[in-house]
């Protein structure tokens, strides 16, 4: 007799935080960098696409350095816009890696069943 998996082997607890996390740290993402595209977008006055190009690859921490913050404003607002994106960008991975493998643990479970 194989045991059917149970909801809490495959599935968060059924609460807000749960169910939504992966949706609010990856909205919360994605505005970071829309936060920081308009920033430096008025703080260095580059365009749009610099600005978003630069928003980017900083959060990402390629910082291929052919642009960078000028202004004392700017350098500042880099500091803990790293800060802040890097560490939402890594929760939004953490959860979205263990949704995926959930889902795959929960095929894996209904393949053996």
């Amino acid at each position: 007799m194989s045991e059917e998996p149970t909801e809490d082997d495959t599935d968060p607890p059924a609460t807000a935080w749960g169910t939504y996390s992966t949706q609010v740290l990856v909205g919360l993402s994605l505005a970071v960098v829309g936060l920081g595209t308009v920033v430096y977008r008025y703080l260095e006055d580059w365009g749009w696409v610099d600005s978003l190009y630069f928003s980017v690859i900083t959060l990402t921490s390629v910082g291929y350095g052919d642009l960078a913050p000028s202004t004392s404003g700017s350098k500042l607002f880099t500091v803990f816009y790293i800060l802040t994106g890097l560490s939402l960008l890594g929760a939004s991975l953490n959860e979205i890696m263990k949704r995926r493998g959930r889902t795959r643990a929960a095929k894996r479970a209904a393949r053996t069943s």
